[in-house]
C-alpha cells in the first residue's frame, strides 16, 4: 500500500531523529547525549522528539512497532493452503524488505554498526533490547496460535516462534561481526530462516 503524504513525512522525521541520536551516541557516547541535543542537531522541538519516542533508550527499536504490524498482516493475509512454516517465511520476507528498504538506517552500514555496538554494550539497551525481542516473540506465538488452533497449542507456538526468531536474530548478528556485506547478511539470515523451518515443517 502506498503511504500518504502524511505517513512519509512521520517516517522521513523518525529516521531523522534515529541517524541524528546514533551519530552523536557515536561522537559523544549514549550515557552523555541528551534527549535535547538530539533534537537541537536534527533542527526539531524537544517535543517533537517525544511525539515519537518517549524515552531516549526508544529511539534504537524505532521500528519495532511496524515489524510486528508486518507480522500481523502476514498471518491475517495468509493462503487457505498455507502452512506454519509457509507463513513465517512470508512474514521474514516482510520483515527483511521493510528493514532494508524503510528501516531508519536502512543502507547507512556505519549506522547499524553503531547501533549493534550499543545493544552489545550498553546494558540499559541490552535489557531493552531483549524485553523487546521477548514481546515480539510471545506476540508472534499468539498470533500463529490463533491462525492454525488445529495444529500448534501454546508450547508449540512459543517453541516455534522462539526457534525461528532466535535463529534469524543470532546469525545476523554473528555476520555482522564477521564483517560481512549486507547482502551476505541477508543470505545469511535466510540461511537461518530456512534451517529453523526445517524443524517447524515437522509440524
Amino acid at each position: 500500500m502506498e503511504e500518504s503524504r502524511r505517513e512519509r513525512k512521520k517516517r522521513q522525521t523518525r529516521q531523522l531523529l534515529v541517524g541524528t541520536a546514533l551519530r552523536l551516541f557515536a561522537e559523544q557516547g549514549y550515557e552523555q547525549t541528551t534527549v535535547a541535543q538530539i533534537a537541537t542537531a536534527a533542527d526539531v522541538a524537544t517535543k517533537t522528539f517525544f511525539n515519537y519516542f518517549p524515552t531516549k533508550e526508544d529511539v534504537l527499536f524505532a521500528e519495532v512497532a511496524d515489524y510486528m504490524q508486518d507480522m500481523a498482516d502476514a498471518v491475517a493475509e495468509r493462503e487457505p493452503s498455507d502452512s506454519v512454516a509457509d507463513v513465517l517465511l512470508k512474514t521474514y520476507d516482510r520483515v527483511v524488505v521493510h528493514y532494508l528498504t524503510r528501516g531508519p538506517i536502512a543502507g547507512d552500514r556505519e549506522l547499524a554498526e553503531v547501533y549493534e555496538h550499543l545493544v552489545a554494550t550498553v546494558p540499559s539497551i541490552q535489557a531493552k533490547a531483549l524485553h523487546m525481542m521477548f514481546g515480539v516473540q510471545r506476540e508472534v506465538a499468539r498470533q500463529l496460535l490463533a491462525a492454525f488452533p488445529d495444529v500448534l497449542d501454546p508450547i508449540s507456538a512459543a517453541a516455534v516462534a522462539g526457534s525461528f526468531m532466535g535463529a534469524v536474530q543470532g546469525v545476523g548478528g554473528a555476520a555482522r561481526e564477521a564483517g560481512q556485506s549486507d547482502e551476505e547478511i541477508v543470505a545469511s539470515m535466510a540461511r537461518a530462516a530456512e534451517i529453523a523451518i526445517g524443524g517447524v515443517r515437522s509440524l
